[in-house]
């Protein structure tokens, strides 16, 4: 496959797949002098089930938590930032 084949199949672009082979992350081999790189089906298959093992990993270890309901203490008051009252602003 080429890499914008494997752009196609990974919904991303050609680039971010160079980049992938590059670094070592996606086997690939270099077809002659012009930079035309092929990548065989059954090692992009393996690679994307290696994704979501990891994907997997990084889920488990790093869980998802509903936000806290707001109870209006997330945004300090004036006088929480440190701010001068409206009061002392006018007797200036």
């Amino acid at each position: 496959m080429t890499l914008a084949e494997v752009a196609e199949v990974l919904n991303t672009t050609e680039t971010q797949v160079y980049a992938v082979v590059r670094r070592g992350e996606l086997p690939a081999i270099k077809i002659g002098g012009r930079g035309q790189w092929r990548v065989e089906r059954t090692v992009l298959e393996t690679f994307i089930d290696q994704m979501y093992a990891q994907t997997t990993t990084f889920v488990s270890e790093h869980p998802f938590t509903e936000p806290l309901a707001d109870t209006g203490d997330a945004d300090p008051t004036a006088e929480q930032r440190g701010a001068m009252p409206v009061e002392e602003l006018c007797e200036s």
